[in-house]
């Protein structure tokens, strides 16, 4: 049974997705905040004969949003929020009673409180959250007119809805070693699916176009759970599901099996290409190591030795084989080093799972307390201001501030009834981007989700209407598949909230009419359109720009990551310790990718091709980092003296490398040199031990230095440096 989804693909894709269930548990949590927060003010009220349904729509979103909009980093300053997310709900129902009777004031304090919402992010991320509550309490209480005799009811409400956040989230979900231990389920499902498909790949003479392209999807993915993996590992948890185990195992062993596929998938193309997998040896050997560490279940509570046992069998029968191919020519084909690779890693896997498998039994047989281990946490600070003189969240500030100011006069001319849509939909859109770009992207995909919503929603509204049970269990629905699509697809999302703004009209105006949710797409529009055009002409932050900085974000963690790594050889630093940056690196790429899809979806604009060639040379740059620790032995390495002074030279042009990429990215290096490692590589590769002489391979563990130079080097070179040998 506990291997059916290696056997059964379908159960497999299923298991394998939404890592730890992350996604399924924060809508959960926002779903069943809401619903017990509703039913809860709905009984209490009821009993007390007074009026529900508007305290218990109150205590709802009191419930949501005390989950949802808590965004802080720790779990003592998220629980002073969730409690203050009450006292701000509460001012906001009050300020929108009392100025009830005046549209103009209104419109002052909705505006004042987008421009704090974001300039107030200077000082912390609970002020955008207390200044959001208290936007959509006020937005909500303007609406209804309010009055002061209904505030206390409105006031129970609310607190009710606070507390079940409270509840929900640092009480019944707090199990984050649970979190952890689904997150590796599905990275092992899905590394157990993908093993799937490069033994069904090995199998047959060529692989489909549709084979290849599935195949390398999984690779993405697999590259996402593993980062999700690394988010949740740390030293209580670990120590939790598997005393003995020290974090750094754990993520080496994850880093390493992630590794060993992305290796495999890049090299089964160029082995059919070189015939190699036509050798019968050769493939029964491959796919034997694969079969084995799939199967081998390292983390099991009911561990068998002999699951490692068979995956070193066939490691070590593909390594004698490697040597008798090796031995048969002097210039051995080139498709030989792929395989080397492929050896050289999975071994890595089979000695972190016997080293993860001894610190468990240690601990088990012996009864020892392991040492802690200590990590050094790095916080990213804003710079106090820019060149400019303003600080990031000044310029959103005075942004959303314009924004506002149209967007109120654009909703009384569209919409003089409910004119403040326009004005939530500009608000959404500006919050969580900062380039014209991403505006744009997000603008769109919420219009989109919105007419797509608009055309389901006035559908199914019409069908269910009069039916009020059916209508609260679909808008409890919707919530729940927002919250769980929301990093999926934000069109999807859009959509889910725009069926849950029809279920809800229908349900409190007691009708819903195409003209009513025709408005509210327009206003969405409408709203996009203006966020967009701000960010053309207040503070602009073009795409590219923005694109720039995320390029030297990654650059300051890829130098002391590649100079550390060179200085290995002659000092004694774990190469394996960084893994934990490889996982950071993948994150930086992925921000990178995030922040010039607009550019990256534009194939035929020459303004933007330099950008995609950016993209494609820095993918090519982490490809290489990652296999600098998946590639490496842990032991040292025997050379003449005489290379020392190559390899701190190599460490020097490195560092200058890329620091001169980080000045020219930012149009400040005109001029400046980038410097070869043709003469160390060709020094290291004259003197380093051959082969037979170690079983450490110099050449071999340089070589993706090599690439990353060179790479480096090019981008360089296109944005205006000179080259010195």
């Amino acid at each position: 049974m506990k291997q059916l989804h290696t056997i059964h693909r379908w159960l497999g894709r299923l298991l394998a997705s939404d890592p730890g269930l992350i996604r399924f548990q924060k809508a959960g949590r926002a779903t069943l905040s809401l619903m017990a927060s509703v039913f809860t003010t709905l009984l209490i009220m009821q009993s007390a004969g007074a009026s529900a349904l508007t305290p218990a729509i109150v205590s709802g979103m009191a419930g949501m949003l005390g989950i949802t909009i808590v965004m802080d980093d720790s779990k003592k300053d998220k629980m002073l929020t969730t409690g203050l997310v009450g006292l701000s709900a509460m001012a906001g129902v009050s300020i929108g009673s009392l100025l009830a009777g005046s549209t103009i004031y209104v419109d002052i304090a909705m505006v004042l409180l987008i421009y704090l919402s974001f300039y107030l992010t200077r000082f912390g991320v609970r002020y955008f959250s207390l200044c959001m509550i208290a936007f959509m309490t006020l937005y909500f209480s303007s609406i209804l007119n309010l009055s002061a005799s209904q505030l206390p009811s409105i006031y129970i409400g609310i607190w009710i809805g606070v507390a079940y956040a409270f509840l929900f989230n640092f009480i019944l979900f707090q199990n984050t070693a649970k979190n952890l231990k689904r997150s590796i389920r599905s990275f092992h499902f899905q590394s157990n699916f993908t093993f799937n498909l490069l033994i069904e790949g090995m199998q047959e003479k060529e692989m489909t176009h549709q084979q290849r392209e599935e195949l390398q999807r999984n690779v993405l993915k697999l590259r996402d759970y593993a980062v999700i993996v690394s988010e949740y590992i740390n030293d209580d948890d670990v120590q939790k599901l598997w005393p003995g185990l020290t974090p750094s195992q754990l993520r080496l062993y994850i880093f390493d099996a992630g590794m060993l596929i992305e290796t495999l998938t890049d090299s089964i193309r160029s082995l059919k290409k070189a015939k190699a997998l036509e050798i019968d040896e050769l493939r029964r050997l491959l796919i034997w190591v694969i079969q084995s560490l799939r199967d081998a279940e390292v983390l099991a509570p009911n561990y068998e030795e002999q699951n490692l046992r068979e995956a070193e069998l066939a490691v070590q029968a593909l390594r004698l084989l490697i040597i008798d191919l090796f031995n048969q020519d002097d210039e051995p084909a080139g498709w030989l080093f792929l395989i080397r690779r492929i050896e050289s890693i999975a071994n890595h896997v089979i000695e972190g799972g016997i080293t993860i498998q001894q610190a468990l039994h240690k601990v088990k047989d012996n009864k020892i307390k392991v040492p802690e281990e200590t990590t050094e946490g790095v916080i990213e600070v804003e710079p106090p201001e820019d060149v400019k003189g303003f600080m990031p969240s000044t310029k959103k500030a005075f942004q959303a501030l314009t924004a506002a100011i149209i967007s109120i006069i654009a909703g009384q001319i569209l919409s003089p009834e409910q004119p403040y849509w326009v004005l939530l939909t500009a608000f959404i859109v500006l919050f969580g981007t900062e380039s014209i770009g991403r505006i744009y992207t997000k603008g769109f995909q919420r219009s989109v989700g919105t007419i797509i919503g608009a055309a389901i929603g006035f559908t199914l509204a019409g069908m269910v209407s009069g039916h009020s049970d059916l209508e609260i269990t679909l808008i409890f629905t919707a919530v729940f598949f927002a919250y769980y699509l929301f990093e999926v697809s934000y069109t999807l999302m859009s959509m889910f909230i725009t069926m849950l703004v029809a279920f809800m009209y229908d349900l409190l105006l007691g009708g819903i009419s195409l003209t009513l949710i025709s408005a509210r797409v327009i206003d969405t529009i409408a709203g996009a359109g203006i966020a967009f055009s701000v960010s053309l002409f207040v503070f602009p932050k073009k795409t590219k720009d923005k694109v720039a900085d995320t390029l030297n974000d990654y650059l300051k963690e890829l130098k002391p990551y590649v100079t550390d790594y060179v200085r290995s050889f002659r000092e004694d630093i774990n190469v394996k310790e960084l893994s934990g940056k490889g996982f950071l690196l993948d994150q930086k790429l992925k921000t990178i990718n995030v922040e010039a899809q607009s550019l990256i979806k534009k194939p035929g604009s020459p303004r933007h091709a330099d950008v995609n060639r950016w993209i494609t040379l820095f993918s090519a740059i982490n490809y290489y980092a990652r296999h600098l620790v998946a590639s490496s032995y842990r032991k040292g390495f025997d050379y003449p003296d005489e290379l020392v002074e190559v390899f701190i030279r190599i460490e020097e042009k490195l560092e200058l490398n890329i620091e001169t990429l980080m000045d020219l990215i930012k149009d400040s290096g005109d001029g400046t040199l980038v410097y070869s490692l043709e003469n160390e590589r060709e020094q290291i590769e004259r003197l380093a031990p051959t082969r037979k002489q170690s079983q450490r391979d110099l050449i071999h563990h340089l070589y993706f230095i090599w690439r990353i130079n060179k790479a480096i080097m090019e981008l360089a070179e296109d944005l205006g440096a000179g080259k010195e040998q």
